[in-house]
């Protein structure tokens, strides 16, 4: 059987979160807006505790915690949420990046189509950002300032937390898509500058279907979103719809083991990157992306004369990778975050990324490095 080395896509669910789900799915059951009967409370009970989870992973507050679909959804939400706000203020300025997730760019290009200016900073070709020249594209007219924290096909941790800083007292509200880092890069998150940050539980071995948004205050007050859709109230209104119960208490206890055994993970994940740099290197690989900066658990990679079709085809029933970001996958086109870093049409048409986690089971790198090596 294959092993499955494409978490950047989605992970396993932790054995513990599977048992927890399973639970509210088939015997606590209850809706956790029906107030008037011991079930209903019981969820509501479940949805307070992973409120409390959720936020602790980034020093927030409970109520600052709104449970959405995912981090797509919780994107939606952050960028589309704050139009009526820039229109009314006039700050119709948005600053994001060039590798940002389609969950990002396309919004953007909604808020283009309704009049916004979108400034996408370029990366470097080790694929960073800098901080700084996110920072000098901030203007007095500037909205939001948008930035990944972990690019899900390189993993290069972006300066999320020099943006931050940089920012200081300025107005644009800071958002950070953390689906690739909400649980396994934390401190940097804990920075009480980022206004709004997305999440999927999905990502940090949760449940498929369930993300977060959190809207922190600045002084006091709550970033001015508007909801999507409308009906029903729920998550202070910006997210209408029956809670997920099962789902969002899935993701608490998934962000709290997460908080818990991050150190360990990490460890995991590092002896898994050494072992599989020290098979690969032999076929004279090319790594994309600043491996100072590289998250432990991914590897994005190109080999000379080899288009990454033919070896992924080549590795069926042995390992399962990838060439690109999932979301786009069933209509593939070349990396735009490798474009973005100037590679070369080969190397786009070559790049694989590996990506695993802790649930990883051992890999056999010798087979996979054999294998690939056949098709030199």
């Amino acid at each position: 059987m294959a092993v499955y080395l494409d978490c950047n896509a989605t992970t396993p669910v932790e054995p513990e979160v599977q048992e927890l789900v399973v639970r509210y799915f088939s015997e606590n059951v209850g809706n956790a807006g029906s107030r008037t009967h011991e079930f209903g409370q019981q969820a509501k009970n479940a949805v307070q505790t992973a409120r409390e989870q959720v936020a602790s992973l980034v020093a927030a507050k409970p109520d600052e915690v709104l449970f959405t679909s995912g981090a797509t959804e919780s994107n939606n939400i952050a960028l589309l949420g704050l139009t009526r706000h820039g229109e009314q203020t006039g700050r119709q300025h948005i600053v994001s990046t060039a590798i940002e997730h389609k969950a990002v760019l396309e919004p953007l290009e909604v808020l283009e189509r309704r009049g916004f200016e979108v400034t996408l900073v370029p990366p470097d070709a080790d694929g960073l950002v800098p901080a700084e020249r996110v920072l000098e594209a901030i203007r007095s007219d500037t909205l939001a300032v948008s930035v990944m924290h972990v690019n899900n096909e390189t993993g290069v941790t972006q300066p999320v937390a020099e943006i931050a800083a940089g920012l200081e007292e300025q107005h644009p509200y800071l958002h950070v898509d953390a689906a690739q880092s909400f649980g396994k890069v934390v401190d940097e998150l804990k920075s009480p500058r980022i206004d709004l940050i997305s999440a999927s539980s999905h990502k940090v071995y949760g449940p498929i279907g369930v993300g977060v948004l959190i809207a922190r205050r600045r002084r006091y007050r709550r970033p001015p979103l508007e909801p999507l859709i409308h009906g029903g109230g729920q998550e202070r209104g910006l997210r209408p719809g029956t809670l997920p119960t099962p789902l969002i208490a899935g993701f608490g206890l998934a962000a709290e083991l997460a908080e818990k055994n991050n150190k360990a993970r990490r460890e995991k994940c590092l002896a898994i990157r050494r072992q599989a740099l020290a098979a690969l290197q032999p076929l004279g690989i090319r790594l994309h992306g600043n491996e100072e900066r590289l998250v432990p658990h991914v590897l994005n990679l190109s080999i000379d004369g080899l288009d990454s079709e033919a070896v992924m085809l080549s590795l069926k029933g042995l390992a399962a990778v990838s060439n690109g970001s999932a979301c786009t996958s069933t209509s593939y086109e070349p990396s735009h975050v490798l474009q973005a870093m100037g590679l070369s049409d080969n190397e786009v048409q070559g790049a694989i990324r590996f990506s695993w986690c802790h649930l990883t089971p051992d890999v056999d790198w010798a087979a996979i490095r054999n294998t690939i090596s056949g098709l030199q």
